[in-house]
């Protein structure tokens, strides 16, 4: 049985294959943390890949689901029904190794819970999952697993030689482990297809804490980004990966090109692939759309590099941008449009299935599309565009309800709730 250090939960570790840039389930824990430490808990990360405090870290390299090893192993898992003895005992292995590591993270930081991130919940690293759904199994360590994205929900791991693996592991069924998920429909899945309660926590932002306002160094974004004066700069803020729809977002440009809209594309990630990315550059040569993808010179940070070129940061994009675009099909919950809406930035969203359950709702006032362009999208983004006064005050309602909403306090409540359960708070 796991012995904890005290009698109350003080020290919580975080484990997760990233805890790096600007990815969701980064940018997410980032919040959860915050609001633990406000209520006086020490947080600690166990991860592959970190740019996080090294003080309060331990970085396995082998625990990233990008480690060539890892790449190998998942390649080999999915698109087939049958696996080999090699691969078996090749992701025994390399669980064997990953579980002895997260025995000495939690012995060395005398952690007293775990909350894991999606580690559990969509199978990018299978033989991490296993591991700590093993570490769990051994120790009776209190776990909040915190799921952002489930396999059921991706096509391309409906196809599997490793379904013992998944019904083990993503989730496990363990009686130390609480399960958080990021909205109702998740609630529901997990209730039917594993039998399994949880709690919902949406996606939050710290509603309370005014944006930035845009400086002089931000205002030479539009210069480097090569932006003339009176053309207009249309952000969509997320990676280019197929369910972020940006095929949309390049049709809705090519539709307003009187405007002079150029696409920027904020994160350069591909996690599933290059093919969408090329496919997505193309059609926005067929449609004349000057897409912007700039690495070079956007990141997780602003500042000048040892090359004396300036970069930017997301808040600069969003501070910069005159519309946001968020077309996507499907989305656990909607980082970017909790981002849009603190900035106070008009913005397009497909109606995806989480948004229309979760967030409609609440009554925002955004510009909307079904599933794809229509001239009646088109006209609601140019009356925006071309009524500045009204979309600032749409802006602030939006806003509010936001902040009312999906704010840093529901989070603290709905997590008080959960760390409840244990009894040692």
């Amino acid at each position: 049985m796991y012995l904890t250090r005290t009698e109350r939960i003080e020290r919580i570790g975080f484990v997760s294959t990233r805890f790096k840039g600007t990815d969701g389930v980064s940018l997410e824990t980032e919040k959860w943390r915050t609001v633990l430490e406000r209520m006086g808990f020490e947080c600690f990360f166990f991860s592959g890949l970190s740019d996080w405090d090294p003080l309060r870290s331990m970085v396995v390299e082998e625990a990233f689901f990008g480690h060539p090893r890892v790449e190998e192993i998942q390649r080999q898992c999915f698109g087939v029904h049958v696996r080999s003895d090699a691969l078996t005992g090749e992701i025994h292995d390399l669980r064997s190794s990953l579980k002895r590591s997260l025995y000495d993270f939690v012995s060395n930081f005398s952690i007293d819970l775990l909350i894991v991130e999606n580690a559990l919940t969509i199978p990018m690293h299978i033989a991490l999952g296993v591991a700590i759904t093993e570490f769990i199994a051994e120790t009776g360590i209190p776990v909040i697993a915190h799921h952002h994205d489930f396999a059921w929900e991706r096509q391309r791991f409906s196809r599997s030689a490793v379904d013992d693996f998944l019904a083990m592991a993503f989730p496990p069924r363990l009686h130390s482990v609480n399960h958080v998920v990021i909205n109702t429909e998740g609630r529901r899945q997990l209730s039917y297809r594993c039998g399994l309660s949880s709690i919902v926590v949406p996606n939050v932002f710290d509603f309370h804490t005014s944006p930035p306002e845009l400086d002089d160094y931000g205002r030479m974004l539009r210069g480097d980004l090569g932006l003339k004066s009176g053309e207009k700069l249309f952000l969509q803020p997320t990676r280019m990966i197929a369910r972020k729809g940006i095929e949309h977002a390049i049709e809705l440009a090519g539709r307003l090109r009187d405007q002079g809209v150029k696409l920027l594309i904020s994160h350069q990630e591909r996690d599933e692939g290059s093919e969408y990315f090329e496919r997505t550059m193309d059609y926005a040569k067929l449609l004349g759309v000057e897409v912007i993808v700039r690495p070079d010179i956007i990141g997780a940070a602003r500042g000048i590099d040892e090359k004396g070129v300036r970069r930017y940061s997301l808040w600069d994009c969003y501070l910069n941008a005159d519309f946001v675009t968020y077309p996507s099909s499907y989305e656990g919950f909607g980082n970017a449009f909790l981002e849009a809406l603190w900035f106070k930035k008009p913005i397009l969203v497909n109606r995806y299935s989480i948004y229309e359950q979760d967030i409609e709702p609440v009554g925002f006032e955004v510009a909307l599309m079904d599933s794809y362009i229509t001239p009646d999208t088109v006209e609601q983004v140019r009356a925006l565009l071309s009524a500045p006064v009204i979309a600032n005050l749409l802006a602030e309602k939006n806003f509010l309800l936001a902040r009312k909403y999906f704010s840093f306090e529901l989070l603290e409540q709905r997590l008080k709730q959960v760390m409840m359960n244990f009894g040692r708070v």
